[in-house]
């Protein structure tokens, strides 16, 4: 057996059903219990009702708007105009805009080859990511690794990782959107520099923020996108993967479409 069949056989291709038990909680209402009526009461209840000031509506708790990418590449509000790529690592190095540095160990701006065809953009830095400085290097890590080496694609020459979030959120927890937000021109930046011929998005955060898209990821795979006039290939995220083993499938169906998109792109 050749060395790509092994390794995509070791991926575990094919359906693995798995039923997902649902249990419903009844929650009974109290009894609510009946006092005598007096009579000052119904006297009180027949007078005119005292006029009541309108209350004051609560303050807003909904998350900025983020601006598209194309928008936050042009608007120079960081001054990353003319950085290289090391400036630019350092500059995220320094970065105090929103509160994911308070609680962060380092910041993960990429690695792999910045000259490489292939873009892969994720979600945020998990806890392995936090310590060591670099991307994508836990178990989910390392199942791209194994994605990538089935699909013929060596990470350290072939491909450049990085996320949209440059810290991780506490405990992995979804990133929120004004940290979104927040490092959305230094993604934009550097995309700018890394000049791929291929995107490919990771999971739905991923997915959605360079799309600007609220669609699911379902919806949003299996089709070609573009980013600034760069082919963009949906796909789900690694460690989606690991609790859904059955969709391994579906991501090597979305590495065929990115490889015969990349391919098509080079003969026009």
């Amino acid at each position: 057996m050749s060395r790509r069949l092994s390794l995509v056989e070791a991926m575990g291709l094919g359906p693995l059903w798995q039923r997902r038990e649902v249990e419903y909680v009844y929650i009974d209402s109290p009894a609510i219990e009946t006092a005598p009526v007096l009579q000052a009461e119904v006297q009180a209840a027949s007078a005119p009702a005292a006029t009541i000031a309108p209350t004051a509506p609560p303050p807003s708790t909904t998350p900025p708007t983020v601006l598209p990418l194309d928008a936050v590449a042009l608007n120079d509000t960081k001054n990353l105009q003319g950085l290289s790529l090391s400036e630019l690592k350092a500059k995220v190095a320094r970065c105090q805009d929103c509160r994911l540095s308070n609680t962060r160990n380092q910041t993960v701006f990429g690695s792999g080859n910045p000259q490489a065809r292939w873009l892969f953009i994720g979600e945020a830095p998990g806890e392995n990511e936090d310590l060591q400085g670099e991307a994508f290097v836990g178990a989910a890590g390392m199942l791209l690794n194994n994605i990538l080496q089935a699909a013929g694609l060596d990470r350290e020459r072939d491909v450049y990782i990085t996320n949209i979030l440059k810290c991780r959120p506490p405990i992995n927890r979804n990133p929120q959107v004004d940290e979104v937000a927040a490092c959305q021109v230094y993604l934009a930046a550097q995309i700018a520099l890394l000049k791929p011929e291929l995107i490919v998005t990771l999971g739905r955060f991923a997915s959605q923020t360079l799309l600007q898209s609220k669609a699911s990821i379902g919806q949003l795979r299996g089709q070609v996108h573009h980013y600034q006039g760069i082919p963009l290939i949906a796909s789900l995220h690694p460690a989606y993967l690991l609790r859904n083993p059955q969709e391994k499938a579906a991501v090597w169906r979305d590495l065929l479409l990115a490889k015969k998109t990349l391919q098509t792109s080079n003969q026009s």
